[in-house]
Order: C-alpha cells, then sequence, then structure tokens
C-alpha cells in the first residue's frame, strides 16, 4: 500500500470509528446506514462532489458551507452532517470515499455481514444476485450482501471478491490465462 493511500486510510479508521461509535451510543446506526448509501451514490455520480472533496482550491469554510448545504440537500444524519463539516474544517474531505468503506465494514462486522464485491460482463438479475448470495453465505458462515458492478470488457463471468479471498471465472481471465499457455509453448 502506497504511503499517502495508508494516511487515507488511517485517518478514515479513526472518523469512521467515531462516527460509529456516536451513532450507536444515539441508537441510529440505520440511519447512519442510510447515509452511506446517499454518499456512495453521491460519490459516483457526481464529478462536482469529488471535485469539491479532492481539490485544495477550495477553502475550509467553501468546502464547510458546500458541505453544510449538500448534507442538508441529501438529508444526511445531524451525526453525518457534523462530521462532514468537521472534516472540511480539518481539511480532511478527501479521505470520504475511504469513510464511507471503512464505515459500511464496521457496520458489517458488527452484524455479522461480510460485503462481496461482484464485478460481472452484464448486471445480474434478481435471481441470480440470490444465488450467488445464498452460496457466498453458506461457503463463508456469514451473512453475505453483494456490491456489484458491471464491466463489459470481461466477455462474460464473473469476479467475485469476498474479504481477501477473490474468484475470478471471466472470459476475459480464461482467455489470458490461454494466451500465456500459447506463449509457453511456442
Amino acid at each position: 500500500m502506497s504511503e499517502p493511500a495508508s494516511i487515507s486510510t488511517s485517518i478514515a479508521g479513526r472518523y469512521a470509528t467515531a462516527v460509529y461509535e456516536i451513532a450507536k451510543d444515539g441508537d441510529a446506526v440505520a440511519a447512519l446506514e442510510t447515509d452511506l448509501d446517499a454518499l456512495k451514490t453521491a460519490l459516483s455520480e457526481s464529478e462536482d462532489f469529488r471535485s469539491l472533496i479532492h481539490s485544495p482550491i477550495y477553502s475550509r469554510d467553501e468546502q464547510g458551507k458546500a458541505v453544510s448545504a449538500i448534507a442538508a440537500k441529501m438529508g444526511l444524519s445531524d451525526t453525518m452532517a457534523n462530521t462532514l463539516a468537521l472534516m472540511a474544517q480539518n481539511r480532511r474531505l478527501f479521505v470520504l470515499p475511504q469513510l464511507v468503506t471503512t464505515l459500511r465494514d464496521i457496520i458489517a462486522a458488527e452484524k455479522g455481514e461480510v460485503t462481496a464485491e461482484v464485478t460481472s460482463a452484464k448486471a445480474l438479475t434478481k435471481t441470480q444476485a440470490e444465488k450467488l448470495a445464498k452460496t457466498l453465505t453458506a461457503s463463508t458462515g456469514k451473512t453475505v450482501t453483494l456490491d456489484t458492478t458491471v464491466d463489459e470488457s470481461l466477455i462474460g463471468g464473473l469476479i467475485v471478491k469476498v474479504g481477501s479471498r477473490m474468484v475470478d471465472t471471466s472470459i476475459r481471465a480464461k482467455l489470458n490465462s490461454l494466451q500465456n499457455a500459447m506463449k509457453e509453448v511456442g
């Protein structure tokens, strides 16, 4: 892991632990999960939001006002809104993506859940997703939630990551393996 990534992860971990403890003490973990869904969507869909949290050209006050307005517009809980304001004041908004991921991991661990990152060539149907989740639950012994993405370059098949384990059954991986085998022969 690179040094900047390590620092970001460390900072995000401290904020995530504090936010989770506050939400847990206030019996607001469900609201926190809703906030995380909204933030994840905003981070993935809004270039302006990503620019705001990563750009050094905005002052602390400008970032603080902007995230306060965004939090109000998104209907975020007071805990998350206050955390975002504090992060803006401390010039730590750049760790927001890691904060969202770390908080999800903490909540999942407390619930005895694990998240599986699933990448497929085309969107999974509801039946396929349920069957995959059921199979992964049986193999891990924990409740599995799927975080699915689509990557058409896979051609077909799936890449499934659960914790430190990864299973790649994509056509692209099989073709690459075949290509390497052909190189070794000739």
